[in-house]
């Protein structure tokens, strides 16, 4: 009886073990966003969405007082990006952002009063 019980014992760590290496490292592949889904978010997180047109006008008006963040992967930003804008690559996720929030706080600096674009 005791094999018995090792052996159920070792059956069910390694279905545990199983379980959690599957459910930790399959893909999550995040929904498509649509303008809703965006507009909500940056009314729950305080942004204000612009369109382009005025984003140019700004940058013509000033180039300095505006900061741009592009957010894609590393190898995206290197194959083009606009002018003056500086790379950040976050995965749109609350927990890409929570943990990046000090990084994020040092890129941004202590300039309160400048427009900050992410894209």
């Amino acid at each position: 009886m005791g094999d018995f019980k090792r052996a159920l014992v070792a059956l069910l760590v390694i279905l545990f073990v199983a379980g959690g290496l599957y459910v930790t490292n399959r893909s999550v592949t995040p929904k498509e966003a649509t303008w809703e889904d965006i507009q909500d978010e940056a009314e729950k997180g305080g942004y204000r969405i612009i369109k382009t047109g005025e984003l140019w006008d700004r940058y013509r008006e000033d180039e300095k007082r505006v900061l741009l963040v592009d957010t894609r992967q590393e190898w995206e930003y290197r194959t083009g990006h606009i002018k003056g804008a500086l790379s950040f690559p976050m995965e749109p996720t609350w927990l890409s952002r929570w943990k990046k929030r000090g990084d994020l706080e040092a890129l941004l600096g202590p300039d309160k009063n400048r427009l900050i674009v992410f894209y």
